[in-house]
């Protein structure tokens, strides 16, 4: 398998959902503007507007998707390399914890370093199944993807700077 292509496998093993979630947001997406292209056509202005509009909205949400995925790879290399060069430790994962996200990249990286028996073993541990998909946050407060705190923890993840 060329290199080119294990590289993309690794983005998307390091973040399956959110690129799951893409995929379909942005096929709904082209489907909706092309409904929209299609009621235009036919003068249909109103309903054009209003495929083109819901067909916008699935379009950013396919754009977010793909920004989590990437910060999720970012997360998965961050995490390989403290596990090479620490060991395992639970303090590594415990940060991961709220976030299935999260946790499959912590796993994958646990994987690559031969630490997934004690990964897996740890967020099972914690309570986390295969059908916890919703970050804590969002099964609490629904209206947290709006938060600045939950963007940016989302997005930015790491070591936070104290001044």
């Amino acid at each position: 398998m060329s290199e080119h292509i294990q590289h993309a496998l690794r983005y998307v093993k390091a973040a399956p959902w959110p690129y799951m979630t893409g995929l379909g947001s942005l096929l709904l997406a082209l489907g909706l503007k092309t409904a929209s292209v299609a009621h235009w056509s036919s003068g249909e202005l109103t309903t054009a507007a209003v495929f083109g509009w819901w067909g916008l909205c699935w379009m950013i949400v396919a754009l977010v998707a793909l920004a989590d995925g990437i910060s999720r790879h970012r997360e998965y290399r961050r995490i390989k390399a403290m596990f090479m060069k620490y060991g395992f430790s639970e303090r590594i994962l415990k940060p991961l914890a709220r976030s299935r996200c999260q946790r499959d990249a912590g796993l994958l990286a646990a994987r690559e370093t031969g630490h997934h028996d004690q990964a897996k073993a740890y967020f099972h541990q914690l309570g986390y199944r295969w059908y916890h998909i919703l970050p804590d946050l969002v099964v609490r407060n629904p209206f947290v993807f709006v938060s600045p705190t939950f963007l940016r923890s989302s997005f930015l993840p790491g070591k936070k700077v104290r001044v």
